[in-house]
């Protein structure tokens, strides 16, 4: 990947609805060289997917919470099945494993502290394997859907 490559993904960052025209004039390429070079960006897997950034409060889920969960056990059956029950989830919007204590992280959004309740008594506490969930609520974003480059980078 050389700095073009990065000059396109940096922009579509910004902006995923670019056309292809629009993107090489942003990035100085001619239109075929810089349509090969998103379509290799694409195939390599480095362009995952194109969506839309949407407002959890607009859309009825302004309560965030952040779950920390350590494992009772850890073996490898325990852990798939973990991930497999959170993937499974709609209101766990990301969910990491982590080294050291806490195991994973999850980020969960809910229309209230009420919904967020009976998420973490009926889903999240019955999950394979946990020990101990932890809960953080999150008073205010500060960062978020930063994109990975940008000016600078």
């Amino acid at each position: 990947m050389d700095a073009i490559d990065r000059k396109i993904l940096a922009v579509l960052q910004e902006d995923g609805r670019l056309t292809v025209t629009e993107l090489a004039a942003r990035v100085g390429l001619s239109v075929s060289p810089c349509h090969r070079r998103l379509r290799e960006l694409e195939r390599a897997k480095i362009i995952r997917g194109y969506r839309a950034i949407v407002d959890p409060e607009a859309v009825g889920l302004p309560f965030q919470a952040l779950v920390f969960v350590t494992m009772r056990q850890e073996d490898r059956d325990t852990l798939l099945g973990f991930e497999k029950a959170v993937a499974e989830i709609p209101e766990v919007v990301q969910a990491q494993r982590l080294f050291g204590d806490p195991d994973y992280l999850l980020r969960v959004l809910t229309a209230d502290l009420a919904a967020y309740q009976r998420l973490e008594d009926d889903h999240l506490a019955t999950l394979p394997g946990i020990q101990r969930l932890t809960s953080t609520l999150v008073m205010k974003q500060v960062v978020g859907s930063r994109p990975v480059l940008g000016p600078g980078r």
